[in-house]
């Protein structure tokens, strides 16, 4: 429990009992009593987190992050917060502690740097992430929409800047996120999505300069590895040829439960470019690929080559699309947990990011057409041929030549106005009436 003390000329303190049972005291300096018991209850709070070891809420660490450094270093001094950084945290300093403290991969930490670059673009790398205010970040992603990024990107860029700056405020660097609010955006392009049909594939490989590039393409269009990490991962070892799968280790995954690693079928389509390449191997050929292993070289620009050798255009995502096109292959024959387990991702990542709708689920929809009856077609024939709904009107209607050689029609239409301003006759309903 923590108690206010007042003290003489208006000051006050604040006493607590910290966790080594000693009492304690933080000056307040001359403060109202509702000053002073807003900082009691931050100040209980903080004493409990310490003893505890737990964490503060997050109206006692926006607290924390506006009060002065005089104040703050009175708490660091009574042992309740660690002692400020003097100066105010600038943008790169931020970028630089969180790229440090991210354990991924080097190609995560390059997808990461486009977001980065953009930050620094327009806030400057010498500005105060304190400075930066919700508009701003607000109007940094209409900027990206303005210059004509795709909204994908965009989502990708505004997703880290708030992952970026969450960390900051567990870093109690600042109060709040100006980023926190800013609308992320879908990060599904299906605009880039490509199905690569089997004639288009056979018109790869035969375009392919090799039986080592033959099998890369076919372990990305027929197995649904990904390209070049899982390609280069897997070994002869990995291939168990009498039950026809193959083990791929994945690096993408590997931080998943279960995730390193998963077993593929040696597909038909597979099979004769792995058989190929294992005969072909050397005797003690500890990897499958093993003419293109050099991670300086290009793949994207080699299959670009080997896709206009083939009369094709290349298409976008070109090794992201192969896998696609084999999950969408696949889903229309197996139940969809098995062919996620097969391709390496979820069925949600499926949904958004794999799955097609092609030009052969139209032409199956439509394999049977419905045919309609005479009388059917009779009707339809005369929808086009029919006239709109009538309007109402006051003035008679003009007699048809129709109506006139039926004796069961008047020859003319009462006009609505006399029926609408006539009266009933006197009688009632039963005998006649007549209009006055």
């Amino acid at each position: 429990m923590a108690s206010i003390v007042n003290d003489p000329n208006g000051r006050k303190r604040i006493q607590f009992v910290a966790g080594d049972g000693s009492r304690k005291a933080v000056r307040l300096g001359k403060a109202t009593m509702k000053q002073a018991d807003k900082a009691l209850g931050h100040i209980e709070s903080l004493a409990a987190a310490k003893i505890t070891g737990g964490t503060v809420d997050d109206e006692t660490s926006r607290w924390l992050a506006e009060i002065p450094d005089t104040m703050h270093a009175r708490l660091a001094k009574a042992g309740l917060v660690k002692p400020r950084r003097h100066g105010r945290i600038k943008l790169a300093e931020l970028l630089e502690a969180f790229v440090k403290n991210q354990n991924v991969k080097p190609s995560t930490l390059a997808a990461y740097q486009a977001s980065l670059n953009s930050l620094v673009e327009t806030f400057g790398a010498e500005t105060a992430i304190n400075d930066i205010e919700p508009l701003q970040a607000d109007q940094w992603r209409g900027k990206m929409k303005a210059d004509g990024l795709a909204e994908a990107t965009i989502a990708k860029r505004v997703k880290h800047a708030r992952q970026i700056f969450r960390q900051a405020r567990k870093w109690k660097m600042l109060a709040e996120s100006p980023f926190a609010e800013v609308r992320v955006g879908s990060q599904f392009n299906k605009s880039r999505q490509r199905f690569i049909s089997a004639d288009d594939a056979a018109k790869v490989l035969e375009a392919c300069p090799d039986d080592e590039w033959r099998l890369l393409f076919a372990l990305s269009r027929f197995g649904g590895l990904r390209c070049p990490s899982e390609h280069l991962a897997l070994k002869w070892a990995d291939v168990d040829w009498e039950h026809n799968r193959f083990r791929v280790t994945s690096s993408k995954t590997e931080h998943h439960e279960g995730g390193g690693e998963r077993f593929v079928p040696i597909f038909p389509e597979l099979g004769p470019h792995l058989l190929k390449s294992f005969e072909d191997a050397e005797p003690g050929t500890e990897y499958v690929i093993t003419g293109y292993r050099d991670a300086t070289k290009n793949f994207r620009t080699r299959f670009e080559r080997i896709i206009r050798r083939a009369g094709l255009t290349p298409w976008p995502r070109l090794f992201h699309n192969l896998r696609g096109t084999r999950q969408t292959e696949l889903a229309e024959r197996f139940p969809a947990h098995v062919v996620c387990q097969w391709i390496g991702n979820s069925e949600r990542v499926a949904q958004n990011h794999y799955l097609q709708t092609t030009d052969a689920h139209f032409a199956k929809a439509v394999a049977e057409p419905v045919v309609a009856s005479n009388e059917a077609a009779q009707k339809a024939a005369h929808f086009p041929a029919q006239s709109g709904a009538e309007l109402s009107r006051n003035e008679p209607q003009a007699v048809g030549a129709g109506m006139q050689k039926s004796p069961e029609l008047p020859g003319f239409s009462v006009p609505c106005e006399i029926l609408r301003n006539g009266q009933m006759g006197r009688e009632g309903l039963e005998p006649p009436t007549s209009c006055v």
